[in-house]
This record gives structure tokens, C-alpha cells and sequence, in this order.
């Protein structure tokens, strides 16, 4: 009763707050917390599911009207959620190492932007961009192109494993990007380096400001994925991934059939990254290689392994502290130290204004998150919120 009480009082005060101080990214960042405590909270299922569905469904739209800034962040959040779920199947179920996920995001985004796009008449002719509700089909488009790459991937990597799959699906994601970059010629597929703009948004059905409409539009998407998810863990193909992850000669000794599994493995991982390159491309307009380097793909895979590999709820808060911690914490420390160094401050007898070029904090973003992502392997290994398992493989209680 106590922690119930507690779980209220905690989204309601932080809510409260947020609508006092719109601007503070600290008490946004408190607001966030609430949710992951009212998840975590020992409370009956049904408050659990009012609390997060009143805080996103209504809260987070509200605090988006004061500051759209955050809504940004919030729909940022939910594509990242969609691209790690998608990739625990593959690394946390199935133990496929893919360090090349990006590219089945920039087939998506690609497939949407050429045909919504006036890029479309330098390919076919002319009747480009498509009318916007097309956005809707390409969902479903998006997702089979990605899936059918999947396959392709996964067909000759079957007998890899370990570091070899890693290597063999890195080179695959830098040769999607290399394509992208250079398909300008002799037909302009990609339009190269320059990228392809503008691409159409999708109609929404709601009456309210678009970026409130676009949210609630991923959210859609994040759910299904997350109920899609969930019913793969529990299904026969799911616990054959997880025999698979755990001993491929075991597995396949109890009738576990390894090429099927492992193709079904990379498909339905990139499904869910295409739908999301379609949604991605709109939401941005503007595309370019640029935008599906290797990091990115690293990027995703800390946000797995961050949350807790093969944890559905893990990847979902990975997702949400990597993306959060690169969009607002960093960047809002950035800011608070320039500002402390164009006021001159002293600290420890020290004048920040002279600080070299060399040590500008915006610099070194990366490396703060560097050094958090070694910290967190070292201390926590398991992940934020590990998977059942993973908990007991490490004795924990």
C-alpha cells in the first residue's frame, strides 16, 4: 500500500513540477524517474499500467505543449525503444552478434524517402512524391524489404559464429552505407551523398499539433512492437532461440533447426528496424548516409546491453537512458560548462575563460559516455534490468 501511495505521489509530484519549470532539464529527467519507479515498484498490475499509460497518454503530451523540446526527446526515445527490441532479438535471443543493424534501418528509411520524395521522378519518370498516406502501406513495405535483407544477410553467415558473424555483419552494415553513398551514378538511386529532401509526413488522424500527433504515432508502433516481442519470447520459435543462444550443438541435438531459427532470428530483428527507417525518414524530412554510420549500430547495441540482453524490459530502459543521456544530460552539461566558461568563473583558483579550444567540454561528450558505458560493464555487467536468467548465470538473488 505503501509503495502504491509512493509510485502516485512520485508521478504526480514530478508532473507537478515539470508544469512549474518547463525549461529545467533536471526535473525533467526527475519526471522520467518516476516512470521507471512506477514500473519497478512493487504495486498491483493495474495501477502499474494506469500510471504509465496516464503519464504518456496525457502527461506527456501536456509537458510537450510547454516545451516541444521534450517531446522531441520523447519520440526520439520510442524510435530508439523499436531499434532495440529488434536487435535484442537478434543478440539477446537468438546470441547472433549483428554488429551491422543500421543497415537494415537505412533500407527502411531509404524505401520511404525515394518514393515520397520528388526523388522518385529522377527514377521513374514522373507522379512522385506519392500522396502522403502512402506513409501507412510503406509501414508494411518497409518491414519486408528489411526482412528480406535479413535473410540475405543471414544466408551466408549460417555457419558463423562469435567474432566471425560479428565481422562478416559489420561489413555488411558499411556496405549499405557505402552504397547509399554512392548509388548517385550511373542511375541516381540514393542521390549519394547529398541526401534526399523533402520527404512527405503522414497524414494524422488527431486534431492536435503535429509533433503531439507524431508522437502518439510511435507510441502506437512501440507497443505493437513491444506485444510482438513478447509473444515471440514466449512462443516455440522463442525458446528455440534461446537453446540456440545458449549451446547451437545442443540445440540443434534436440531438434532445434538452426538455419531456419537463425534466419528467422535476423528477419524479424530487421523487420522491426525497417518500420522504424520509414517512421525515422518521415520524421526528419531530410536523409543521407551520413545518418547510418557504424556508430549508430554501436549505439543500439550498448542500449541491449546497457538495459540487460534478452530483457524486454531492458531494452526499453537502455534505450531510453542511452538516448537520454546523448540528447539532454550530455548536451545540458555541454552548455552549463560553456556557460560557466563565457562567465569566467573560477574554480580552484582556476580562471575558466582561458580554457584551450582542445578542452571545450562539447568535445569530450563522448568520452564522458565512454567512460559511463566501461563503468557500467565493470560494476553491473548484467545490465540494468537483466532477464531471469542472466540473473541466475551471475548469483544474483
Amino acid at each position: 500500500m505503501i509503495s502504491a501511495a509512493a509510485a502516485v505521489a512520485y508521478v504526480a509530484l514530478s508532473s507537478a513540477a515539470v508544469a512549474l519549470f518547463p525549461r529545467s532539464i533536471l526535473v525533467f529527467l526527475i519526471f522520467q524517474g518516476s516512470l521507471l519507479y512506477a514500473y519497478v515498484a512493487r504495486v498491483p498490475g493495474w495501477l502499474r499500467a494506469a500510471l504509465l499509460g496516464v503519464a504518456l497518454l496525457v502527461l506527456m503530451p501536456l509537458i510537450g505543449t510547454y516545451n516541444g523540446y521534450y517531446l522531441e526527446v520523447a519520440t526520439q526515445v520510442g524510435i530508439f525503444v523499436a531499434l532495440a527490441l529488434g536487435l535484442n532479438i537478434v543478440v539477446g535471443l537468438a546470441g547472433l552478434l549483428d554488429l551491422g543493424y543500421v543497415a537494415f534501418f537505412a533500407v527502411g528509411a531509404y524505401s520511404w524517402a525515394i518514393f515520397g520524395s520528388p526523388h522518385g521522378n529522377v527514377l521513374f519518370g514522373g507522379g512522385f512524391p506519392l500522396p502522403s498516406w502512402w506513409f501507412y502501406p510503406f509501414l508494411v513495405i518497409g518491414l519486408t524489404m528489411a526482412a528480406a535483407t535479413g535473410i540475405l544477410l543471414g544466408l551466408p553467415v549460417l555457419r558463423l559464429r562469435g567474432d566471425y558473424l560479428a565481422i562478416v555483419t559489420l561489413g555488411f552494415g558499411e556496405v549499405i552505407r557505402v552504397l547509399a553513398n554512392n548509388l548517385d551514378k550511373p542511375i541516381n538511386v540514393t542521390n549519394g551523398p547529398r541526401g534526399i529532401t523533402p520527404i512527405s509526413r503522414p497524414p494524422l488522424p488527431l486534431e492536435v499539433s503535429y509533433a503531439v500527433g507524431f508522437y502518439f504515432l510511435v507510441l502506437v508502433i512501440v507497443v505493437v512492437v513491444i506485444l510482438v516481442n513478447r509473444r515471440l519470447e514466449d512462443s516455440h520459435i522463442g525458446r528455440a532461440w534461446e537453446a540456440m543462444r545458449e549451446d547451437q550443438l545442443a540445440a540443434q541435438a534436440m531438434g532445434v533447426p538452426l538455419v531456419r531459427a537463425k534466419l528467422l532470428a535476423f528477419a524479424s530483428g530487421a523487420s522491426f528496424a525497417g518500420v522504424m527507417g520509414v517512421v525515422f525518414a518521415a520524421k526528419q524530412i531530410f536523409i543521407n548516409p551520413e545518418s547510418f554510420t557504424f556508430l549508430e549500430s554501436i549505439g543500439v547495441l550498448a542500449m541491449v546491453i546497457l538495459g540487460g540482453m534478452g530483457s524486454i524490459p531492458g531494452a526499453i530502459i537502455g534505450a531510453t537512458v542511452v538516448t537520454v543521456l546523448n540528447l539532454q544530460v550530455l548536451k545540458g552539461l555541454s552548455l552549463w560548462l560553456n556557460e560557466l566558461k563565457n562567465a569566467g568563473v573560477t574554480i580552484f583558483g582556476y580562471n575558466l575563460a582561458g580554457l584551450p579550444t582542445q578542452l571545450e567540454p562539447a568535445k569530450y561528450e563522448r568520452m564522458i559516455f565512454g567512460l559511463i558505458l566501461v563503468l557500467m560493464m565493470i560494476f553491473r555487467p548484467q545490465g540494468i534490468f537483466p532477464a531471469r536468467r542472466r540473473q541466475r548465470e551471475l548469483g544474483e538473488p
